[in-house]
């Protein structure tokens, strides 16, 4: 197993962790590998001190957290290089990016960040760790536990699937897009919204990965605490 399959475990591992979910079942699903190959995978990364195994469960450690921010860094240095600089749609950079992320040195990630005006995020919204390996705190809300009249603004798409992001693409919807929730449907059914003047229905499952925040409530709390 290369030492690139590896640095894809720890990337796989510290988003699932974000999620509070990084079992050996999830790591398999997210990185479409048999279970087996998923448990050589956590011995060779344990025997290397980067995770631990709490109660069946995987932790990364302080150098497996270290390395899977560095990871994960580049990789999302590498899909601006891709949108920013070559122009591909953001649907296509996410594979393409994950070829690049182990040919950034550090050197070549400080000089992309500066041609880049050190972006804060990448092309889908994730924060991009600083080289010092510090990260942004993930803020919004799921897009589905807003009701009818809310009005937001996407933050970032939570998986970065190629098929959805064609589709989100299609509605002209990206972070820093404002959406209006116009109607929801009971029990469980789609979200009627409103993009750049035209509506369309979301089923609860995409509404559930386009995360959200809502710009006017905000700005209105803090005017709020200043008064």
């Amino acid at each position: 197993m290369s030492s690139e399959t590896l640095e894809e475990y720890l990337e796989a591992i510290y988003k699932l962790a974000e999620r509070g979910d990084a079992r050996p079942s999830r790591i398999a699903e997210a990185m479409s590998v048999s279970a087996p190959t998923v448990t050589a995978a956590l011995k060779r990364l344990k025997a290397r001190g980067l995770i631990t195994r709490p109660d069946g469960a995987v932790a990364l450690t302080k150098s497996g957290r270290s390395e899977a921010l560095s990871i994960i860094r580049r990789h999302r240095l590498a899909e601006r290089l891709l949108v920013d600089v070559l122009g591909m749609p953001w649907e296509d950079v996410h594979e393409e990016a994950c070829r690049l992320e182990h040919a950034l040195s550090p050197k070549v990630q400080a000089a992309l960040q500066a041609y880049l005006e050190n972006p804060d995020v990448c092309p889908h919204g994730h924060p991009i760790p600083s080289a010092e390996g510090e990260v942004a705190l993930p803020t919004g809300e799921p897009l589905c536990d807003f009701g009818s009249g809310s009005d937001v603004e996407i933050v970032r798409i939570d998986e970065e699937d190629e098929g959805l992001l064609t589709y989100l693409a299609s509605l002209g919807m990206y972070p820093g897009t404002h959406v209006k929730v116009c109607d929801v449907a009971p029990f469980q059914g789609p979200l009627m919204v409103e993009v750049g003047g035209s509506r369309y229905a979301l089923g609860r499952d995409i509404a559930g990965k386009i995360v959200v925040d809502a710009p006017r409530v905000r700005a209105a709390a803090k005017g709020s605490r200043r008064s």
